[in-house]
């Protein structure tokens, strides 16, 4: 697997620069992933604040309820969550295409061309997914801090002005740096591990299936171990 993202990568760097395919790829990697996560981050954010809410009276301070949400959005539920509903929506979806591709032999169809696939097919999905799982996950940190502002100042009654400016206290550049990091890591690990799966599926129907599902269940699990180790040089 290491060698195949290796190879990748060196296709990369190489013309003809695939930008229509980029693009496509950034449609349905991105834009068609906008409404789950927008969904995932609303509800996110109003479960945090409901949760936080009831944790901060016990000390009397609800006036600290946008810095937990916010702290918690950015650093770690952001990044995770957002890379977990791709890895769902898209991620499926790369392993299905290019797992069909190689079981019609289109791939092979792509070599007796000259058309080097994983210039043709891979680049793009791992470029697309460096750039939209990092603006997936500001649009889900975003909307999940408005979700706590919903359930924390509109249905609890915490002040709207000391929700924001908790938010603008706690929150430090060091947070919204290791969010964009884990982002673009998630991205890579998304595009690598489903476009790999894909690209070696067994020929068959049954194989294509089982590829799928080991792509989704590796990418989860590669999201989350990673999750820590960052977190762990990042605090």
């Amino acid at each position: 697997m290491f060698v195949f993202l290796i190879r990748t990568f060196g296709w990369l760097f190489r013309p003809p620069v695939r930008i229509v395919q980029i693009v496509k790829q950034m449609y349905v990697v991105g834009f068609k992933s906008s409404f789950v996560v927008i969904l995932t981050a609303l509800f996110t954010g109003m479960v945090l604040a409901l949760q936080g809410y009831y944790s901060l009276r016990k000390f009397g301070s609800e006036g600290l309820l946008g810095s937990a949400v916010a702290i918690s959005m950015i650093r770690e539920l952001g990044p995770v969550l957002a890379a977990l509903m791709v890895t769902a929506r898209a991620g499926s979806a790369m392993t299905a295409e290019i797992g069909i591709m190689r079981i019609t032999e289109q791939i092979d169809a792509l070599e007796t061309m000259a058309i080097n696939s994983l210039q043709y097919l891979i680049t793009p999905k791992i470029v697309a997914a460096l750039i939209s799982v990092p603006l997936l996950v500001a649009i889900f940190d975003v909307v999940g801090i408005w979700g706590g502002y919903l359930v924390g100042v509109k249905l609890l009654g915490v002040s709207g002005s000391s929700y924001w400016s908790s938010i603008e206290s706690a929150v430090e550049w060091k947070d919204v740096y290791g969010g964009i990091l884990k982002s673009i890591s998630f991205g890579l690990i998304i595009s690598w591990i489903c476009c790999y799966k894909g690209y070696y599926t067994r020929m068959s129907s049954e194989g294509l299936g089982k590829a799928t599902t080991e792509s989704v269940v590796l990418a989860s699990v590669l999201i989350l171990v990673w999750d820590y180790f960052l977190t762990s040089v990042l605090m």
